[in-house]
C-alpha cells in the first residue's frame, strides 16, 4: 500500500529561495510565526518537485499528491521519509494554529492539474487553477495572522495576479522544459499565431498582444487586490502585503516593456526598495 501511493524514492530537490518572486518567511514576518511559514514553504516545494519530475508518471504523481493529502487530513500515516513528513509537520502546525486543513489540500489540487493539464482553454480556466495554486498561499498567510475574512477577496486577486505574472515570466521555459503552456489557446488563434510561437527567441505582434491581453487582466485583478493592506491589522503583515502589491504592480509595467521571449523578465534589488517606500502610504503619519 504505501509503495503504492509514495514509490521508492524520494524525488525532492533543492530549490531556494532565488526561485522565487517574493520569497516566503521574509523579514517582515513576525520571528514567532517565520517556522510556520518555512513549514508551508518546504511543504509546497515538496509538493512542487514531485509534479515537475520526470522520474514519475503523471498517475505517480498524483499518487503522491493524494497521499500528501490523505496525511494532511490525517486520513493515513506517511512513510518516514523526508518528503512525505513535509505534510506530517504542516498538519501538526494547522492544527495547532487553527489555519484550515484546506489552505495545504487546495494547493495540492492544483498541482495534480500540473501532473495532467498542459494546455488551458480561456481566462476563466487559467484563474480556476491560480483559485488552487495561488489563493491559499495568501489565504495560509492571512489567517495564521489571525486577519479577518474581508481580506480575503483581495488577497485572492493578489495571489492570482502574482500566478499570471510568474507564468509570463517563465512562458518560454515552461514550454520548452515542461510542455506546459498557461496562455489561453483561443487567444493565440484570434491574433493569427500558434504555440510553437512561444518558442521563438522574439514575440511577433500577435503574441505580444496577446501578453499585453494577459496583463489587462493582471491590471484589473491589482486594482480589486490594493485595499488589501488597508484591510490587514497586524501592521509587519500589512506591510508585507503592501510591498508584495506594489513588487506586482512593477513588475506587471515591466512585462509590459520588456519581451519575456527574449529575456527572463525579473525584479531587482532596487525594484524592492521602490515597492518598500511605495509602501509606506498605507501608514499615513499620525496627526
Amino acid at each position: 500500500m504505501t509503495d503504492s501511493i509514495w514509490g521508492t524514492k524520494d524525488v525532492t530537490s533543492a530549490k531556494g529561495k532565488s526561485d522565487e518572486n517574493f520569497p516566503v518567511g521574509s523579514f517582515l514576518i513576525a520571528p514567532r510565526l517565520r517556522p510556520y511559514v518555512h513549514t508551508y514553504y518546504n511543504f509546497a516545494r515538496v509538493a512542487d518537485d514531485m509534479v515537475d519530475t520526470t522520474e514519475l508518471t503523471p498517475a505517480e504523481k498524483i499518487a503522491r499528491l493524494r497521499g500528501m493529502a490523505a496525511v494532511i487530513r490525517g486520513e493515513i500515516t506517511a512513510p518516514p521519509r523526508a518528503d512525505a513528513q513535509t505534510a506530517v509537520k504542516l498538519r501538526e502546525v494547522l492544527l495547532q494554529t487553527g489555519v484550515p486543513l484546506e489552505t495545504a489540500t487546495d494547493l495540492l489540487e492544483a498541482f495534480c492539474m500540473d501532473a495532467e493539464k498542459t494546455r488551458y482553454e480561456s481566462w476563466d480556466e487559467l484563474l480556476h487553477y491560480c483559485k488552487y495554486s495561488a489563493n491559499p498561499v495568501g489565504r495560509f498567510l492571512l489567517l495564521l495572522h489571525g486577519e479577518a475574512e474581508e481580506t480575503l477577496a483581495p488577497s485572492d486577486a493578489l495571489c492570482s495576479a502574482l500566478q499570471v505574472v510568474n507564468h509570463l515570466q517563465d512562458v518560454a521555459d515552461d514550454l520548452k522544459v515542461l510542455d506546459r503552456c498557461y496562455v489561453p489557446l483561443p487567444w493565440l488563434e484570434e491574433e493569427g499565431v500558434c504555440l510553437d510561437d512561444l518558442r521563438l527567441v522574439r514575440s511577433k505582434p500577435g503574441v505580444r498582444r496577446v501578453f499585453d491581453r494577459m496583463l489587462d487582466g493582471v491590471d484589473a485583478l491589482n486594482r480589486n487586490a490594493r485595499i488589501l493592506p488597508l484591510l490587514i491589522r497586524d501592521r509587519r503583515m500589512r506591510l508585507e502585503a503592501a510591498v508584495i502589491v506594489e513588487l506586482c504592480h512593477i513588475l506587471t509595467a515591466r512585462l509590459r516593456r520588456q519581451d519575456p521571449l527574449l529575456e527572463r523578465v525579473a525584479l531587482t534589488k532596487m525594484d524592492g526598495a521602490k515597492a518598500l517606500f511605495r509602501a509606506l502610504r498605507y501608514f499615513p503619519a499620525a496627526s
